[in-house]
């Protein structure tokens, strides 16, 4: 990488260096485990002009999205999620017409339907766009960009309401992608983007989210560049608890930041986000929490004691990948997705089996991989305590429960 892809600068510096990986969505068959598997490196830098985080494009959006392994509704509290956000922007906007982009299995829009408000997901994997159409929710499937936004509108008219959540980090052509969105919304409408905060994730340690589908980490100082590369204004922000830290920005063709921007723009200034100071101690962090697994995974195999994971999801295997962990430490992991059922973890070659074979085998320990799910798991797995197994949570320390 050489330029911001927000600002074009030369001034990018390294955060951390997460070495090589397989991308973290490209799950193996048992035929596939005698072939060659390849990586690419994964290395996190920010640029110093206009402080947007980011990682080289080294994958497309289409290797990845044509045919997605993630399915969103897999998440009983992401859709509850998805229903509450539903819920306060109908009470808040009033629309006629809402359009999401990257709209997964229509875990949200079903929401929208469900309320007899017009809708349209804009989904650019096929199969996950199939099943939102087979419960009920109109689908196309594109990729966003400007001619896909324009020729959208023209088809259906403008939204009152565009909704982009947790996809905002997985396009490398960020400004495209944003004069997408501003072609969907109408002049008066409103835009809804929910992306992981980048102050959350350096203050917890949460490098397992980076990986090859997210091409960029937002402040809400660089998100607000990043908007207005497009023609949207930031005008409002909000914290919310998804993926261990979001920003909900809620963005207009035109208007004014309204003090809830400024105030965590405050807070991210102190936090030394817009300098370098505050990316300093990161990748010694990022250590720390690589040897603390890997010692409690290692003292575990020599104490007999056997361990299984808990999902399969994109974040567990930059973490497994970066930890250099292998069924000899690991020996398994389980998904409620039976998509990943008889596949394997990219790299690191975990067998994935269905949640019921944690009961079946009864582990002493369960490594939880979807941290940022830790109430929901944490209630879905409290049968583990009935045979003195014990839950283990990497992220941002070591926790065993």
């Amino acid at each position: 990488m050489t330029a911001c892809r927000l600002c074009g600068s030369a001034s990018l510096v390294s955060v951390v260096d997460l070495g090589a990986t397989p991308p973290c969505e490209r799950f193996l068959t048992a035929e596939q485990l005698a072939e060659p598997e390849v990586t690419y490196p994964l290395h996190l830098r920010v640029c110093t002009d206009c402080w947007l985080a980011q990682i080289p494009a080294l994958i497309t959006p289409e290797e990845t999205f044509t045919e997605y392994a993630y399915f969103s509704s897999y998440s009983t509290s992401w859709v509850e999620h998805a229903r509450s956000f539903v819920d306060a922007a109908v009470d808040r906007i009033d629309p006629s017409f809402v359009v999401e982009v990257a709209s997964n299995d229509g875990y949200l829009l079903q929401h929208v339907v469900a309320k007899g408000i017009r809708c349209l997901g804009v989904e650019p994997s096929a199969n996950v766009g199939q099943a939102a159409r087979d419960k009920g929710v109109p689908t196309v499937t594109e990729f966003l960009g400007p001619e896909t936004g324009a020729a959208v509108r023209a088809e259906h008219g403008p939204a009152d309401l565009v909704v982009a959540n947790n996809v905002y980090a997985h396009i490398p052509d960020v400004i495209g992608f944003t004069k997408g969105l501003r072609a969907l919304v109408a002049d008066d409408g409103w835009v809804s983007i929910e992306v992981q905060h980048l102050l959350t994730l350096m203050e917890l340690n949460q490098y397992d989210t980076v990986y090859h589908e997210h091409f960029q980490y937002y402040t809400v100082a660089s998100a607000q560049n990043a908007l207005a590369s497009g023609g949207l204004v930031l005008a409002d922000v909000e914290l919310v608890p998804t993926h261990g830290g979001s920003i909900r920005l809620w963005a207009r063709p035109s208007g004014q930041p309204g003090p809830r921007v400024q105030e965590i723009l405050a807070r991210e200034k102190a936090a030394g986000l817009h300098e370098l100071s505050g990316y300093a101690e990161f990748a010694a962090r990022v250590a720390r929490v690589r040897r603390d697994l890997l010692r409690f995974l290692i003292d575990a195999a020599a104490e007999g004691k056997t361990v299984v994971g808990y999902g399969a999801p994109g974040k567990g295997n930059t973490l497994l990948n970066h930890c250099g962990v292998r069924p000899d430490l690991l020996a398994y992991t389980v998904d409620r997705n039976p998509y990943k059922h008889g596949r394997f973890t990219p790299g690191t070659r975990i067998p994935i089996h269905a949640p019921e074979q944690i009961a079946a085998d009864r582990p002493d320990y369960v490594l939880v991989l979807p941290w940022n799910l830790r109430t929901e798991l944490s209630e879905q797995l409290s049968y583990v305590h009935e045979w003195g197994g014990r839950l283990v949570f990497p992220i941002p320390t070591l926790e065993i429960v």
